[in-house]
């Protein structure tokens, strides 16, 4: 019978739910699983992080029933279309309750969630692994483990991002569950205490197969379906709307190419799909046609073998394909199997796990061959000889992936098949042919197969910025031990061209030829000449010079003259250096004698593994240790007690703004923004399309009522741009709909037309500001300071660098949760307003600007917040004050949730700056004078930017410069406003003192550190720059240094890496360490406590939980502090305490939730108010003893209430004269390794040491050290802010912009919290934590330096004539192409010369 497109049935979409049955129809057909869960159900762990599949925030696991099995896998719900999860199972974090599961419960007592906002997503990921682990055919474990493999376990959120904890914690959670862990390898946690015995029994139990996946409901329902289908015609599904779906708008589930072909012909627009997961990269905002799913299609997920290779269907997951070569591998052996193997391995590098398992093969090669994507697959294959079968119309043929590549992209009506993948060893005869003129004495010929990427992470999850596949048959010559070449094909992609190509010139020259470094340099000649990105690529040099280097790594190791043995070809050579990885060198000198190196092992600091030329390791396991002290002064205060909610928080019941549920008629708003840096703005008009759809309208200035204000921050930001736009990204407006997806689509849809005429051009740097004379003016209260006589300063010098340069990019604070708001109107004009901010009352009074209303009239809450870093503080205001002005114009509740581009777009970060200094120095390195001038982008408003005129200098003076004067402007541009972000100011001003030193360094041709020591602060000079912030007890600088460089093994460790340097040509190794002055400001802070009829207790402060550990922190004030009614420990009472939400009108006078204190400022406010209660409570007490009656809680509580006693006390903490302000110290030391061949980094190791004062407490501390350490990372090392001429921002979302993860963090990371005793007039004498940490994260910045220095000598000694300055600029950050500039693009070419010139 056949089956026409007019015969397929409507059926319902059926799938289940955490294990409960869900039924629905008229879905549009463009809705994601996301959307479902989090707009049509309860659950809401899953969240919109990025909504490309690039942070796993949204991870959930995906059950399918096939061949009598079940199969689990992690999956992107953002991704995921709701038709493709037919017949399957979903399980969100929601679903493992039952109580808390054991994943839940290990994250909070590993202390491994913040602000929580990605940890339902990790917990997903880790469940997804050790539901597949279980199924393994390993030994069973013992009680209490999983079947996973610690490294399995470190992988099994490689893919998930994480903006607070710095991951360590989070790699402790999934360790917990390895069968192979050590158990004393794990981190600081509340399962047992310092000194005890680390037992799996003291852990939560973890019981596998706890949880079913997939319900018996629907695999009965599977049955009936295929049962059903055996007896009678195959019908594909069309699965279509009722009434609420627009007209051509349906889900198509062919189940063969016939139906496939009859459903292409008659619909117009069709968008074939997999996985979907292309969406993450082409975002189509508009809704689409009609979609076809392909999977269904047997045809098209075959997966056949046999004697020549493997041939995939178009549609197998790259998961699954992975699996199949590695499996095929084991058959064929490791040499038939090596092509195979090395595609399983680079494949495990393309995206991340819960991309993989969608994500298709022939999904893949379609985006690289239609739409020019960047793609590792693509490459890989066309070096591996694949071809692929299409079909057009009736047609099949099949081509080489060359072929398949080159064709025009415009022929959408060519179908990919399949994918064929040949194995080793076939066509033996042709190879061998084409080598036959290698030599008479040529031995068997053996295939050497090589992959490559280079790419921002080691684990992937990035896009490279080059990738190469290798293949050559390659012989050695008995007599005179040369290798030949044969047939070779050398693929590289991902540089700059529409798509993946053949070196074939290259290819052409090396046959038939024996390796030397002759025949080397002219093959990277024609190289050069043929692999060229096309013009306005990214970082064309970098990528011209990675080519370069892949080729040379990969011949380096049959070329007989080169350093190192001469590899037979009979070995494995193993020289793919996979995303800058790291793997071990050969370890030879630079006369080519072999020599062994003592490396420590990272896993295990007390071990050594030595390390030969002849082979490689496997990478080190990630390892660390936490040192801290425990005390008990306070108690509870100073426990590792861990996080209030964390288990809310992983298990997905903790409720953020956008978990809310939406109140009835509510609307959603979309921001319309600015394309232009300066024009007039003419007209702004709606798509007459789109507004007859549903309810659209466009709020802008204008509807401001009369009374209101055009204002979104301060007096100098308006909401929205009326008559002028003064940047890319300015709001113009927001379009309100019923949908959060109508008003996105509206947004984009609407026209703004806009006039230059007569207009200056815009300021577009900080140089046309200066050229323009475009500053904003110094605040009053704005005094530069000057130390000494600048003159006299530099007169005493030996040595002088004058005006020398560095500039410092900006930084996006990439908070997990995006800007969001909820605005519900009120009762007698009012408005309440949810919204994820640090500074309520400030949205609060800017919101009763902008509507003229009194502020009691508005009223702001905010629970928590998922991440804030600054941006949450006066990025947030503008958001909220939008959200408000359309529910005060509309008169219904309306709700903003910023998707992530348009967050990026929008909300800048931290300011670029621009920094000129002259120094002047002695002999021994001692500084006698320092100027420093300092340019910063402001952008269009000044924000809290003329703050930074006082902390930038403030973080200058942590070294004695003895004469220091500076002079700071701030660039008022037509650039997106900077705002404050974690330690703004400080971590600038620090780096520039770092500069500074470095510089002197260089010039002297001194150690660093040694310069460094040489102007460390004596408390004397300290009181000279910092004045009265500290006394001579309290400056612990130096003793912090002391116990750094003891407990890091700094001079043994250095004296290693120069070792390791003098053996290793193409890895270099640096060491350095930095220490931090950072000055903090205690402010005042209002807070409550009440207790209650039945002794619970509530407290509310006005500092709010951002994931610093707020509540935490004054939770356990809250039971020190009442405790001493009973001269109790606090310990019963800690459980008794709930921290509820931050009210405007609830608790006046917030203030600001930032700086680093206002834990400190929340918890000593909660102090003073219990006070209060003790007080009022202790007659009660002493009449309870005297009349011998029982003391305890619940009585003095219930007597108390019956003697109408006011059980409520609210403070107002003004800190004392004098007070306010205190110095951290702390320092950190960070190995690094370079790849000199890619620029790739690897932070082998750090060490910190950081005084925490009396720790309110460690394990909060802890975290924040550690999340903040990793973010200035990113700050120093990784994140790049791209914008184009016009200021758009160009690295809008995960794929173009990357913070640290998993495999960037330190692979050894040592912590220190140093309990340097009591301090007079601290809060309980504890010190901030959490920013100043972030500063150290220069010492990683530093060491590259230094392994850059190094490799900088080497090209000095190839070349004398063209050798590069020891003193040299280093600016941040310092990205893989940058350092690979510096190290020298050429360094290859200059190497190769050097030795053809002396032989």
């Amino acid at each position: 019978m056949e089956t026409t497109v007019a015969s397929c049935s409507k059926q319902t979409l059926v799938f289940a739910l955490n294990g409960e049955k869900v039924e629905l129809s008229g879905v549009h057909p463009s809705t994601t699983l996301l959307e479902f869960l989090r707009l049509q159900t309860r659950y809401k762990g899953a969240k919109l992080g990025c909504g490309e599949g690039g942070c796993g925030a949204c991870v959930v696991l995906l059950s399918t029933y096939e061949k009598e099995q079940v199969h689990d896998f992690a999956v992107s719900s953002c991704l995921t279309l709701l038709y493709s999860v037919d017949g399957c199972s979903v399980t969100t974090t929601e679903g493992l309750k039952d109580g808390f599961h054991s994943i839940h419960e290990r994250f909070a007592g590993f202390h491994a969630s913040q602000c929580g906002y990605c940890t339902p997503g990790m917990c997903m990921s880790l469940f997804a692994s050790l539901v597949n682990a279980e199924k393994s055919s390993r030994p069973d474990p013992p009680p209490g483990f999983s079947k996973l493999t610690v490294s399995e376990a470190e992988n099994a959120v490689a893919g998930n991002l994480c903006r607070c904890t710095g991951y360590r914690p989070i790699i402790d959670v999934c360790k917990s569950f390895a069968q192979d862990v050590d158990m004393e390898d794990l981190g600081l946690n509340s399962f047992w205490k310092k000194g005890e015995g680390a037992e799996v029994s003291k852990l939560p139990t973890y019981m596998p197969h706890k949880i079913c996946t997939f319900p018996d409901f629907l695999r009965d329902e599977k049955l009936q379906i295929r049962s059903s289908s055996l007896s009678s015609p195959p019908v594909s599904a069309r699965i279509s709307g009722t009434e609420s779906l627009r007209k051509g708008q349906h889900w198509f589930a062919p189940t063969s190419m016939v139906e496939l072909l009859n459903v292409m012909e008659s619909e117009q627009g069709v968008q074939l799909v997999a996985g979907n997961t292309s969406s993450g990269i082409y975002k189509n905002v508009n809704d689409c046609g009609s979609y076809v799913d392909l999977t269904h299609i047997l045809e098209l997920s075959e997966i056949k073998k046999d004697d020549y290779g493997i041939e995939f269907g178009a549609t197998v997951t790259i998961s699954k394909v992975i699996d199949t070569l590695l499996e095929e591998e084991k058959i064929l052996g490791s040499e038939r199997g090596l092509v195979f193997r090395k595609i399983a391995d680079h494949l495990n590098k393309v995206a991340s796990k819960f991309v993989r398992n969608t994500a298709s093969l022939g999904g893949n090669l379609i985006m690289a061959q239609r739409k020019g994507f960047d793609s590792d697959i693509a490459t890989l294959l066309l070096g591996a000889g694949s071809s692929v079968k299409l079909q057009m119309g009736t047609e099949r043929f099949t081509l080489f992936l060359e072929e398949f590549l080159q064709m025009p992209p415009s022929n959408w009506n060519a179908l990919l098949l399949s994918v064929h993948i040949p194995s080793c060893g076939q066509d033996k005869k042709a190879i061998v042919d084409g080598i036959s003129n290698v030599g008479k004495h040529a031995e068997e010929t053996r295939l050497l197969f090589e992959t490559y990427r280079a790419a921002p992470r080691p684990h992937g999850n990035a896009v490279a910025y080059l990738n190469a596949a290798f293949l050559a048959e390659v012989t050695n010559d008995k007599v005179t031990g040369n290798v030949g070449a044969g047939h070779l094909r050398l693929a590289f992609g991902a540089y700059g061209t529409k798509h993946a190509v053949r070196a074939t010139k290259v290819e052409e020259f090396l046959v038939g030829k024996f390796f030397t470094p002759s025949i080397l340099l002219e093959a990277i000649r024609l190289l050069q000449a043929e692999v060229v990105p096309e013009q306005g690529t990214p970082s064309a040099a970098y990528r011209s010079s990675l080519a370069t280097g892949f080729l040379f790594d990969f011949l380096r190791p049959l070329v007989k003259s080169l350093d190192g043995p001469v590899r037979s070809v009979g070995n494995n050579i193993g020289v793919g250096d996979i995303n800058g990885a790291i793997v071990c060198p050969e370890f030879v000198n630079n006369s080519g004698r072999k020599s062994t190196v003592l490396t420590s092992n990272l896993a295990n600091p007390k071990t050594f593994t030595a390390i030969s030329g002849d082979g490689c390791t496997e990478p080190s396991i990630i390892s660390a240790r936490q040192v801290m002290d425990i005390h008990q002064d306070y108690y509870p205060i100073g426990q590792p007690t861990k996080k209030v909610g964390a288990e809310l928080q992983a298990s997905g019941e903790a409720v953020y703004v956008d978990d809310l549920p939406s109140p009835k008629d509510c609307l959603h708003g979309a921001f319309v923004y600015s394309t232009k840096p300066l024009a007039r703005i003419q007209k702004i008009e709606m798509s007459p399309s789109l507004a007859s759809q549903e309810f659209v309208t466009l709020i802008s200035a204008k509807d401001i009522p009369k009374g209101g204000q055009n204002v979104g921050m301060l007096a100098d930001e308006p909401l929205f741009a009326d008559v002028l736009t003064e940047c890319v990204g300015q709001p113009l407006g927001l379009v309100v709909a019923d949908t959060r997806k109508g008003a996105c689509i509206a947004a984009e849809n609407v026209n703004v037309c806009y006039d230059t005429e007569n207009l200056e051009p815009p300021v577009l740097s900080i140089e046309e500001a200066v050229s323009k004379s475009s500053f904003y003016q110094n605040p009053s209260f704005y005094h530069p300071e000057k130390f000494g006589n600048f003159s006299d300063g530099m007169s005493l010098a030996d040595h002088k660098i004058h005006s020398a340069e560095v500039e410092m990019g900006s930084q996006y604070y990439f908070y997990m949760e995006t800007q969001t708001a909820l605005a519900v109107p009120d009762e007698d004009n009012c408005m309440v307003v949810y919204c994820s901010t640090q500074i309520p009352e400030t949205c609060q009074l800017i919101i009763a600007k902008c509507l003229g209303l009194p502020e009691h009239n508005v009223r702001v809450i905010s629970r928590r917040v998922g991440g804030g870093f600054g941006g949450k503080a006066f990025r947030s205001v503008p958001v909220a004050t939008a959200c408000a002005l359309a529910a005060h114009r509309l008169g219904r509740p309306v709700r903003v949730y910023l998707d992530r581009k348009a967050d990026m777009m929008s909300v800048m970060g931290r300011h670029p700056i621009k920094v000129k200094y002259t120094v002047g120095f002695k002999d021994d390195g001692t500084v006698t004078a320092l100027h420093v001038d300092i340019l910063i982008d402001a952008g269009i408003s000044e924000d809290c930017s003329s703050s930074m005129l006082i902390t930038i200098p403030e973080a200058l003076k942590k070294y004695n410069w003895r004469v220091f004067s500076y002079d700071i402007k701030l660039c008022k541009t037509n650039l997106l406003t900077k705002s404050a972000m974690r330690a703004p100011g400080e971590v600038q001003g620090s780096f520039i003192a770092e500069t500074v030193i470095e510089q002197v360094a260089s010039a002297l041709s001194m150690e660093a550190n040694a310069v460094r020591r040489k102007n460390l602060h004596t408390f004397e000079s300290l009181k000279v720059f910092y004045g009265n912030c500290s006394c001579a007890a309290d400056y612990t600088l130096p003793l912090v240094l002391d116990k750094l460089l003891a407990s890091s093994c700094f001079d043994s460790r250095a004296e290693a890496v120069k070792q390791f340097n003098s053996c290793n040509r193409w890895r270099k190794r640096g060491l350095s360490v930095v220490p931090i002055v950072y000055k903090v400001t205690m402010w005042p802070k209002p807070g409550k406590v009440s207790i209650l009829n039945d002794g619970s207790i509530v407290v509310e402060v006005g500092g709010v939980e951002l994931g610093q550990g707020l509540w935490t922190k004054v939770a356990q004030m809250t039971a020190f502090a009442l405790g001493k009614i009973l001269n109790d420990t606090g310990e019963d009472l800690l459980k008794r305490v709930r921290i509820v939400q931050t009210d405007t009108l609830s608790l006046v006078q917030g203030g600001y939730t930032a700086g680093s204190t206002a834990s400190e400022s929340s918890c000593e406010v909660v102090r003073l108010s219990c006070n209060v209660l003790v007080e009022r409570l202790t007659p009660i007490v002493a009449k309870l003893q005297e009349n011998k009656e029982q003391v305890s809680w619940d009585a003095v509580v219930l007597q108390a209430h019956r003697r109408l006693l006011n059980l409520s006390a609210s403070t107002y903490w003004v800190p004392a004269p004098g007070t306010s302000q205190y110095l951290n110290f702390g320092a950190a030391a960070s190995e690094v390794e370079v790849d000199l061949l890619t620029g790739a980094t690897t932070i082998l190791r750090t060490d910190i040491t950081y005084d925490c004062g009396l720790s309110l407490n460690p394990a909060v501390d802890l975290g924040q050290i550690e999340g903040a350490f990793v973010q200035g990372i990113g700050f120093f090392m990784l994140e790049k802010h791209v914008t184009d001429y016009d200021g758009l921002v160009l690295s809008d979302g995960t794929w173009t912009y990357k913070i640290p993860t998993v495999d960037t963090i330190p692979r050894q990371f040592n912590v220190e919290i140093l309990d340097s005793g009591h301090h007079k007039n601290r809060v309980l004498s504890s010190k901030a934590s959490g920013e100043p940490p972030l500063l150290l994260a220069a010492s990683v910045h530093c060491a590259a330096r230094e392994a850059i220095k190094a490799a900088r000598s080497d090209l000095r000694a190839y070349s004398n004539s063209e050798a590069p300055s020891p003193v040299f600029r280093m600016d941040t950050p310092a990205t893989m192409d940058y350092i690979k500039e510096l190290c020298g693009l050429d360094n290859v070419e200059r190497y190769l010369r050097s030795l053809i010139s002396r032989s």
